[in-house]
């Protein structure tokens, strides 16, 4: 994983989340599961809350340190809290990582009563001709692959449905939440082809495909975007599931 990249090309989360997420919690103290490069973390210190950051990739973790995040190394199941207490947990593009029970009762041992539980993802649609352009590509230069990008379902029908359900049911098996609410915020951002085709090898249906393989299929993409002038627009979906601790 290109962690420069990464971080360079994700995108953020809406200011309007963040905040929603803050208003609920009783206070600033933040644990972030999963924090990758830190870019919700940033987000979250920059709004004024003091976070600490749980992530497992040592790369990732550096990183985010470098950029004055306070990072420890460690998966949230085998993570020791020393006591430590917070007021919101929150993880983004990264709680289907963990293990959906065990997370759940380390979350209401972490949070203090009244504490906010808020794990969410992005749901990105893009155009029909450059999500089809590299499907077709994708299928015809990775032929073995396990992965069919014309199976990946649009916005509407809830990607991350079945997924959320999972969260909820762990949240629901440890006494100490309340039930979980789901929520959806719907945006959109403006890619140039550039923006976009430095952001796609962040995928993970690219990133094991080979370096030269993998710029063909970027080759027949950026064709596709060429033909609708160079810029278009993807509609993003950021959704959530959050649970307050009794």
């Amino acid at each position: 994983m290109d962690v420069d990249r990464y971080d360079r090309t994700r995108p953020a989360y809406p200011p309007e989340l963040i905040d929603r997420f803050i208003g609920a919690a009783p206070g600033r103290e933040v644990l972030d599961v999963g924090a990758g490069t830190g870019i919700e973390a940033r987000q979250f210190e920059a709004a004024g809350c003091h976070v600490l950051a749980i992530e497992p990739d040592p790369r990732m973790a550096e990183f985010a340190r470098r950029s004055g995040i306070d990072v420890e190394v460690a998966t949230f199941e085998a993570w020791e809290p020393a006591e430590r207490r917070f007021d919101l947990l929150v993880s983004g593009q990264a709680w289907h990582w963990v293990d959906p029970v065990a997370g759940a009762v380390k979350a209401a041992e972490v949070l203090r009563p009244g504490g906010l539980f808020a794990a969410f993802w992005h749901v990105p649609e893009a155009p029909d001709e450059v999500a089809d352009a590299l499907a077709d590509a994708y299928r015809r230069l990775v032929p073995d692959s396990p992965i069919d990008l014309k199976t990946v379902p649009k916005q509407p029908s809830d990607p991350y449905g079945p997924l959320i359900a999972k969260v909820a049911d762990g949240l629901r098996e440890p006494s100490g939440f309340g039930e979980p609410t789901r929520s959806r915020h719907d945006w959109e951002r403006v890619y140039t082809r550039d923006e976009w085709l430095d952001q796609l090898p962040t995928f993970g249906s690219l990133t094991w495909v080979e370096p030269v393989v993998r710029e063909e299929i970027l080759a027949d993409v950026g064709a596709a975007i060429d033909r609708m002038g160079g810029r278009f627009t993807v509609r993003y979906a950021t959704v959530a599931i959050t649970a307050v601790r009794d």
